[in-house]
């Protein structure tokens, strides 16, 4: 399993009318936290990028706990609980920071496209490198 843990700030602009965070921004902070946890294991998405490979998102759920407010810090974490194929999954807890609260949960599911062709591939030998030695170490402070 590879576990990350990320934490944002709810900005006021990420609320709605009834003050709690607006459900669709969650799907943000979910892509941030995949995007950290890429660039915090030593494989941003732009060198990704740059080698030829897309990773759009081909599902998202997301349910809803506890409301956020503006000014809550967020503790985003990620798991990859199984090594890929051609699709991969990366599940997401969202917590209040302040008192460990469960606030929402969900889950996104990814595949690599070749960028010139657009048609889906396997994981790149990097990528899968990159998942296959932190699942072996997983006695590290990630998991």
């Amino acid at each position: 399993m590879i576990k990350h843990i990320y934490k944002i700030r709810v900005r006021y602009s990420d609320t709605d009318q009834m003050r709690f965070v607006y459900h669709a921004k969650f799907f943000e902070y979910f892509e941030w936290a995949r995007t950290e946890l890429l660039r915090d294991y030593g494989l941003p998405y732009s060198e990704i990028e740059r080698m030829g490979y897309l990773i759009p998102v081909l599902e998202a759920f997301a349910r809803f706990k506890k409301p956020a407010y503006y000014d809550d810090l967020l503790r985003i974490e990620t798991f990859m609980k199984e090594i890929p194929n051609l699709k991969f999954r990366l599940e997401y807890e969202v917590y209040r920071d302040v008192d460990d609260e469960l606030v929402a949960e969900g889950y996104t599911e990814h595949v690599f496209l070749d960028a010139k062709t657009y048609k889906p591939v396997k994981p790149p030998e990097v990528f899968m490198n990159f998942v296959i030695e932190n699942f072996k170490s997983c006695k590290n402070k990630r998991c």
